[in-house]
Formats: C-alpha cells, sequence, structure tokens
C-alpha cells in the first residue's frame, strides 16, 4: 500500500461517501483535484491556455464518470513570483474558456502566491441517476471507451524534452458524457481511467471483492498508462449488444476485454503518486 492509499484510508473509514469520482449528497456531485506543476505537467509544457483547459477537463471527468452534468466550478490557484502578468490574464481566461466549453460556470475561489503553479478545481454537479465504482457483480463484462496507451505515451515524449501536438490526448483529454448518459441505466459500475486501466481495476476489484479474467491481453505498458480519462465499465453480458450499439450511436470506440470472476486481483504497475 502506498502513502496515498493510507493517507486516504483514514477519511474513507471516516465517512461512507468516499469511494467514488465524487461524493453524492442527494442529485449533487462534489469532486475536487489538484493540478500541480512538478507533479502533474511541467510549466515548460504547456501554454497557460493548454494548462487551463487540461485542469478544468480532468476535474470535469470525475463529474462526467458519475452521469453528472457539472455546474459551478470554485477555484483554488497558486501563482508563483515569476509569473508574467500577460500568463495570468491567460490563464484565467483560459479557466473561463474552458468552463464554458463544459457548461458549467466559475462561482469564486482564492488566490495566493506559490512557489510553484497550481490549481485546484471544486466541481458541483448535479445528477439523478449517479454511477458508482460499486455493483460490479461476478460474470459481468469489463470494457473501456477509446483507446488506452496513448496519453502515456505523449506523457513519455515529454519527459525526455519532446513535444506533442496542441490536440493530443494529454494536452486536451476527450470525455465521453453523452455515452456515460446513455449508458448508465445499462452499467453495473463504472469511472474514468485517471491513473492506468490496471490501476483503476483494483479499484474496482477492491470495492466489489472480485477480480478479473481478462478476454486479451493488454501490454503492461498500455495497462499501466495514466491520464487517459476513458471509461471504464462493467455490465451484465445481456446488456453487452445494447452498450455496443449505443457506443456506436456517439462514435466511441469501446473494447471489451474482461470478466468479473472471484478471484484475487494483482495490479502489476508501480505507483506513479508522490
Amino acid at each position: 500500500m502506498d502513502t496515498e492509499t493510507h493517507f486516504i484510508a483514514v477519511f474513507s473509514n471516516a465517512s461512507s461517501r468516499i469511494g467514488d469520482d465524487g461524493a453524492v449528497m442527494g442529485r449533487q456531485v462534489f469532486s475536487k483535484d489538484a493540478f500541480v506543476e512538478g507533479t502533474h505537467f511541467l510549466r515548460r509544457w504547456l501554454t497557460p491556455e493548454q494548462t487551463a483547459y487540461r485542469a478544468m477537463a480532468v476535474n470535469i471527468s470525475d463529474a462526467v464518470a458519475m452521469n453528472a452534468v457539472p455546474k459551478w466550478v470554485l477555484l483554488a490557484v497558486g501563482l508563483p513570483a515569476d509569473y508574467a502578468p500577460s500568463e495570468a490574464r491567460e490563464l484565467a481566461g483560459g479557466l473561463v474558456e474552458a468552463a464554458k466549453a463544459f457548461g458549467c460556470e466559475i462561482i469564486g475561489g482564492d488566490t495566493v502566491r506559490s512557489s510553484r503553479l497550481t490549481i485546484t478545481v471544486t466541481v458541483v454537479s448535479e445528477t439523478k441517476r449517479p454511477l458508482r465504482r460499486t455493483g460490479m457483480r461476478e460474470g459481468d463484462l469489463l470494457a473501456y471507451t477509446g483507446s488506452v496507451g496513448r496519453a502515456g505515451r505523449e506523457l513519455r515524449y515529454l519527459l525526455a524534452g519532446g513535444r506533442v501536438h496542441a490536440r493530443s490526448r494529454f494536452v486536451r483529454p476527450v470525455l465521453r458524457g453523452d455515452f456515460v448518459r446513455d449508458a448508465t441505466p445499462a452499467l453495473s459500475a463504472g469511472m474514468d481511467i485517471s491513473d492506468g486501466l490496471y490501476t483503476d481495476l483494483q479499484r474496482l476489484s477492491e470495492l466489489n471483492r472480485l477480480g478479473f479474467r481478462f478476454l486479451k491481453p493488454l501490454p503492461k505498458n498500455v495497462g499501466c498508462s495514466g491520464e487517459e480519462y476513458e471509461m471504464l465499465i462493467a455490465f451484465a453480458p445481456r446488456q453487452r449488444r445494447r452498450i455496443e450499439r449505443l457506443a456506436r450511436r456517439r462514435r466511441v470506440p469501446l473494447t471489451v476485454f474482461a470478466r468479473a470472476v472471484r478471484r484475487r486481483y494483482r495490479n502489476p504497475c508501480k505507483s506513479h503518486h508522490f
């Protein structure tokens, strides 16, 4: 168990609302993530506008993953001393435009001086039918949307000093809100793939006390790739044709790759947190 898991476990033991991509309170869903220079990105990789879009998208992804519609955003932004006024204006403008693109409104927050650029986003969403991580049953099929591995490859290019296209998956994650809304009535469980497919399977395994039988091999570098923000979903075999039909309607690639079974699951990936 890594440091982050030990830390979160204390809060999870104190509240039954912790464990999903967001906390469900009635018909509202609350979610928050931090986007920190040196941990999640290097400043040279992204323009201020790109930084703003990515920070907003990775937070909105949690709402989408729970079949919730983002409505309001609160921001906490730490600006370094060497951050130019023009950069600050571009960053702020990018956050406003990104919020509009995802259909939500920035309603407040806080700005402080910081040793590095940090953007913490709280999203308040609304849902009539939340999609949770719990609910997966023995025999359910597991699938992911889009492709996995590409964002991890792009991250490795950046770490090696390379550059990626302005519309790359790392810079502009693709969210699957329409598909999730259509498919939720037929799903047993779901979550977004933020820490890698294999790592997020571990979360489903622990919450539902089930393991997996893989229907097709997945290379480790693909399964351990993070920063995907695609959807990982579970559904009964009888729902497969319905789910695949909905995916085609929304032009969302869908790969069925495993079945939930009664066995232990071992995550082969190393933690990339802290």
